[in-house]
């Protein structure tokens, strides 16, 4: 076999290797993430368990009574950043009607998140997800996802985009005790 034959089955062999690759891995992703139980309006929330970034832990269901917005988000994501100044300026009048605001950062470093804490002057409890167990028990893909869930642990609006101010005082209204 001439050389330039063996160069062109090596080279396909290893296009075929790497297509083979890229079918698995689209196939193993799609069937893994089928197989895990989306979350829909009318469910109960799943109770889950977060440090803030002062070591306190927090439990959803120590919430029971009270409506929580439950923000799922990240320092490098644009949409976040949007969306959190109109947090800080709806959780100092919604905190005192019952409704919390928890902000679930998905797996980011301390340093970074105090960071963006500073930046933005958060005033609602951070909370880290370094397993990203919540992450996952939530189904949480893409970043922002909020879920608005009522004093009875019932989730009422799930939103997986940006929110303008006006957006999450309507939701935080629906979710009062």
């Amino acid at each position: 076999m001439s050389q330039k034959k063996k160069q062109r089955l090596v080279i396909r062999t290893i296009i075929l290797v790497v297509l083979i690759a890229a079918v698995s891995y689209a196939l193993y992703n799609n069937l893994t993430k089928d197989s895990r139980k989306a979350l829909k309006v009318g469910d109960k929330a799943p109770d889950f368990v977060l440090q803030d970034m002062n070591g306190q832990k927090h439990r959803l269901s120590d919430y029971k009574g009270k409506g929580v917005f439950l923000n799922f988000w990240g320092t490098w994501c644009g949409p976040c950043k949007e969306e959190m100044p109109y947090m800080v300026d709806l959780y100092k009048e919604y905190k005192q009607q019952g409704v919390e605001i928890l902000a679930a950062n998905v797996g980011e470093s301390n340093f970074l998140i105090n960071k963006f804490i500073k930046s933005y002057d958060l005033n609602f409890p951070v909370l880290v997800d370094k397993s990203k167990d919540v992450q996952n028990a939530y189904g949480i893909d893409p970043i922002p996802t909020s879920f608005f869930i009522d004093s009875s642990g019932t989730i009422k609006k799930i939103v997986e985009t940006t929110m303008s101010k006006e957006n999450i005082q309507n939701l935080m209204e629906s979710i009062k005790p």
